[in-house]
């Protein structure tokens, strides 16, 4: 009798365990400054490229030690051994402008095959890629300058992401 009845206690103790399910909604993550996101976006960047633009994106001003409700502005700089971004915030945590220098990254396949086509003897000694940002108007000016050497002559070329020579 005793085992019949922890038999059923356990029964229905273990029931209720199993019945309780709780479903989450979904929650999403975005960037506050999804537009720069958007406008530096290129699945040809290198991979610590995209990942530093991301924490660009991602930095909160307002949780960070710099933080102070007096000034209007602030710069900070995000670094990687590749290169360096220098954004500016304003004091609500909106991204204002960027500088950004990355040193000898993957050129995007429109770039090297524009230099292969038009420098076929040459080869890539060295290349630094350049991006501008500025939220006025969501203006991004991005710019590869490559070394190339052929024997004993060199020469340094400007490009746009798209190949075009400037």
């Amino acid at each position: 009798m005793k085992k019949s009845i922890l038999v059923i206690l356990l029964l229905t103790l273990s029931s209720q365990v199993f019945s309780q399910v709780i479903e989450l909604k979904e929650v999403v993550i975005t960037a506050v400054n999804y537009k720069y996101l958007n406008a530096v976006d290129s699945e040809e960047n290198a991979i610590s490229v995209q990942e530093l633009e991301e924490k660009v994106a991602m930095f909160d001003i307002k949780s960070s030690e710099f933080y102070n409700d007096e000034y209007d502005t602030y710069n900070i700089s995000f670094y990687i051994p590749d290169g360096k971004i220098l954004a500016a915030y304003d004091k609500n945590g909106k991204l204002i402008r960027t500088i950004e220098k990355f040193k000898n990254v993957k050129l995007p396949s429109a770039v090297s095959s524009a230099i292969a086509k038009r420098f076929p003897n040459w080869t890539i000694v060295s290349d630094v890629y350049q991006v501008v940002f500025h939220k006025s108007n969501d203006v991004v000016k991005k710019q590869y300058k490559v070394r190339l050497k052929n024997g004993d002559k060199k020469m340094k070329v400007k490009l746009d992401e798209k190949g075009n020579f400037e």
